[in-house]
């Protein structure tokens, strides 16, 4: 063995040839989001309640996304299957959990609770953040970590049987071999944005809607307030005349003190413009036209049809082929041939493209019955029998059997 070859061998360890070495994570990135120790930049969990529990616009994004893959109509050549997947599990879609689950976390993993027999009855979304993968030798994962509080359990991949124990669904993740990346991590920084406007909005409201002012002491001969006046003043202007329940209270000033408001440019005060961009950053990040999210001011679709066709086309129906696909292919062992897909010609937005596509195939003439089927994707037409062949096979299976009846009379006669 060559020194190379012997270097390549080391670095592979004891992985298999065809599967190159993956790197070994010690704990999953998302664990802090869970009560784990250490600081970063970037905090799933407090994340999660700056945007979809506080911000408006982003908890709207995701509730159309994950409701919308939820409610897409399915198609599949099992009905255990399909009910598998339609069916709630402690009260949650499953659909719309693991959507909403890809598009915050960038991962999601469904647990296949099984009976006695080993066929599974239940599908479960685990929480993403409680999760961390165990990787082998090679570094592909083998287990599962699940993480409550001080407890945990290991979940393998893959029971004694052979059997999938854990679907992983996951966004792409450019610079990591174990685990996606979610789409709130993009729209972070404009969900902070666009908190921070309307919280300010929210305090100058309080404050008659105006900016603070100012308190001018000019005694005339250049004397100064002393500290007990200063703190006297300050306290009297916070209890006093602050917040909205003081808004319009009429102020009396002692001598050498007058009152001088602090205004600001429109340009300064322009936040409405600044939450509207936020906004459509946020409607960007979850890929939700802002068209319908109400956002004023967005002009890129001539009309509400058309966004809501391009949300099915460039967000709802990727994200749900996503999952669909990789829920097929955990459960393949129990249902091997079993298709697993959205239904395209039951879904209402999609009905004008349709009948574009009808239409244009019903002009193409030089496409034969079976070669339009093919491409709405139904079956090909059964072949009926023509009547005349029918006819004709009678009268020779009638001729046939006349030489049979022919014989039996003599034979009869011959008796």
């Amino acid at each position: 063995m060559s020194f190379f070859e012997a270097l390549g061998a080391a670095f592979k360890g004891s992985a298999p040839a065809e599967r190159p070495q993956l790197a070994r994570p010690f704990a999953s990135p998302w664990l802090f989001a869970d009560g784990a120790g250490g600081a970063l930049p970037y905090e799933y969990r407090g994340a999660v309640n700056r945007a979809y529990l506080e911000n408006p616009v982003a908890q709207r994004a995701v509730r159309m996304v994950a409701e919308g893959v939820a409610s897409a109509p399915l198609k599949s050549g099992d009905d255990d299957l399909r009910k598998l997947v339609t069916a709630t599990s402690a009260g949650q879609a499953l659909l719309e959990t693991l959507a909403a689950q890809v598009l915050l976390h960038g991962n999601a993993y469904v647990k296949v609770i099984k009976d006695a027999a080993n066929r599974p009855v239940e599908l479960f979304a685990l929480r993403p953040e409680r999760m961390a993968v165990e990787p082998g030798a090679d570094g592909w994962p083998v287990a599962f970590r699940y993480r409550v509080g001080d407890s945990q359990v290991s979940l393998p991949i893959v029971d004694d049987l052979l059997y999938p124990n854990v679907v992983h669904i996951r966004d792409f993740h450019p610079v990591d071999d174990h685990y996606g990346a979610g789409c709130l991590s993009a729209a972070n920084e404009a969900v902070a944005i666009h908190n921070a406007a309307a919280r300010w909005n929210r305090v100058l409201l309080e404050n008659a809607a105006r900016p603070s002012g100012a308190l001018v002491y000019d005694a005339g001969d250049g004397a100064t307030l002393t500290t007990d006046q200063f703190e006297r003043l300050k306290a009297e202007l916070a209890n006093a005349f602050q917040g909205a329940g003081n808004a319009g209270r009429p102020m009396l000033l002692e001598g050498g003190l007058k009152w001088q408001s602090l205004s600001m440019s429109p340009a300064d005060m322009d936040f409405a413009t600044l939450k509207s961009s936020a906004a459509r950053d946020i409607a960007l990040a979850f890929g939700v036209p802002p068209m319908l999210l109400g956002l004023p001011g967005d002009n890129t679709y001539a009309n509400y049809r058309e966004a809501n066709r391009a949300l099915w086309r460039l967000t709802l129906l990727p994200l749900a082929d996503k999952i669909l696909r990789a829920i097929a292919e955990g459960l393949s062992p129990w249902f091997p041939d079993a298709e697993l897909a959205v239904d395209l010609d039951r879904v209402p937005a999609l009905s004008e493209d349709r009948e574009k596509l009808w239409s244009q195939l019903s002009e193409a003439d030089f496409l034969s019955d079976d070669e339009k089927r093919a491409m709405l994707g139904l079956p090909p037409r059964p072949v009926r029998p023509d009547p005349a062949s029918v006819e004709e096979q009678v009268a020779q299976g009638a001729a046939k059997d006349e030489p049979r009846s022919a014989r039996a009379k003599a034979g009869e006669s011959e008796r």
